[in-house]
């Protein structure tokens, strides 16, 4: 977990992600991604040295009609000291009984964002912290290259005008290899989705893609983060000058692949 927390001190420092009096709303599915950033910057609270707050936020889509068991999330919380709230929502109703939809995730994922952002402004929070990796950015530009044809991915930092929001991603520099290992060594509990499209999915067989290449280039990551940073697409530029943080993700990922 100390690794992962100093892949988030870095992306956080690099981008100025976060300043004084920060109030953050983080989106909890569940899943390994959103449970590690919330412990993550739970604990960075202790030595960042930038003073802000952390609010944890489940929105329950209820996929099946069955209400998430959020147990394990409460008692987690509760150890780190984050405040914690549930929203159940129809969310899962919506898509896959009234809409019936044959591609579900754009819709399901417009709806809860549009919920999330709501939820946040509601708890009086500035920023919204969301669990997006280094594995999501380069599935996402192959995703926009293959699909829509164009050169692009979501940025680290996006200010949201409408909403007056700030969108951050303090995850960004960490492979999913590596938040998988923080959250097992820490123990972390892990809420699995019961999204029915769970695992069928475009995402899935681009994610499946990229472990491909790594297995063909163990430095494969590397360079599509230097390829990211060094073009600056979307807000990829870090403001400050890295310290050879790439070369490090390159090693550990052909050690744990």
């Amino acid at each position: 977990m100390q690794r992962l927390e100093g892949l988030m001190r870095k992306a956080i420092q690099d981008y100025e992600m976060l300043a004084p009096g920060d109030r953050v709303c983080v989106g909890v599915s569940g899943g390994k991604d959103s449970v590690a950033l919330t412990v993550g910057l739970g604990r960075l609270r202790r030595y960042l040295g930038i003073p802000f707050e952390v609010v944890a936020v489940t929105l329950d889509p209820q996929f099946g009609g069955v209400p998430m068991d959020c147990g394990p999330l409460e008692e987690l919380f509760a150890r780190e000291g984050i405040p914690y709230h549930i929203h159940r929502t129809d969310i899962g109703r919506v898509v896959f009984d009234l809409r019936k939809e044959p591609n579900p995730c754009a819709l399901c994922a417009k709806l809860r964002r549009g919920t999330l952002h709501t939820a946040a402004l509601e708890l009086g929070c500035n920023k919204v912290a969301l669990g997006h990796h280094l594995d999501d950015a380069i599935e996402t530009f192959y995703m926009n290259l293959w699909r829509e044809g164009r050169l692009g991915c979501f940025s680290p930092v996006t200010w949201l005008d409408r909403r007056k929001l700030t969108l951050i991603r303090p995850l960004l520099l960490a492979t999913e290899a590596q938040v998988v290992a923080a959250v097992r060594h820490a123990g972390l509990p892990v809420v699995k989705s019961r999204c029915p499209a769970d695992g069928a999915t475009v995402r899935q067989e681009t994610k499946d893609f990229v472990r491909r290449m790594v297995r063909e280039d163990p430095a494969f990551r590397q360079k599509m983060l230097g390829a990211l940073q060094g073009n600056g697409l979307d807000g990829w530029k870090p403001l400050h000058t890295g310290r050879g943080l790439g070369v490090q993700i390159g090693k550990r990922e052909s050690e744990t692949e």
